[in-house]
């Protein structure tokens, strides 16, 4: 999926759409996204020394792992964290990485979707998470 197919499963818009592509592979959602230095997170995180915030990656492992949860968010329903739990960051991601997500749901009891995922730049490991969320209405 492209930005535009993205944008028709989440409610996310500029700034905070996140996601050049996904698409599910294997029951897994693997997304990218290009780092292009000129985010707005980016601004003040650090003066010459850019690093996407960790929270930033969490939010872009998140958007990933919503494709596979597309057919229970359609007519406005919105997906939002419940919870963050052994987060891990490895590594810096920086301006002109393309980061690579890999996410799984570990068990769904609707609304709620329990996953896990990492975030990869060139193979190499920057974050490990387990996360969950919940399929609210407007």
């Amino acid at each position: 999926m492209n930005r535009e197919e993205i944008m028709k499963i989440l409610p996310h818009r500029e700034n905070m759409l996140l996601l050049d592509e996904v698409d599910s592979r294997d029951g897994d959602a693997v997304g990218h996204y290009t780092v292009r230095g000129d985010e707005f997170f980016l601004k003040g995180h650090f003066p010459n020394n850019p690093i996407v915030p960790g929270v930033i990656l969490c939010e872009i492992l998140a958007q990933s792992a919503c494709i596979l949860m597309q057919d229970a968010m359609s007519d406005g329903k919105l997906p939002v964290y419940t919870g963050l739990n052994n987060v891990k960051f490895r590594s810096p991601v920086k301006p002109g990485d393309t980061v690579e997500t890999r996410c799984r749901i570990k068990r769904a009891k609707h609304p709620f979707y329990f996953a896990e995922g990492t975030v990869t730049v060139d193979g190499r490991l920057c974050v490990s998470a387990e996360f969950s969320f919940a399929i609210t209405g407007e």
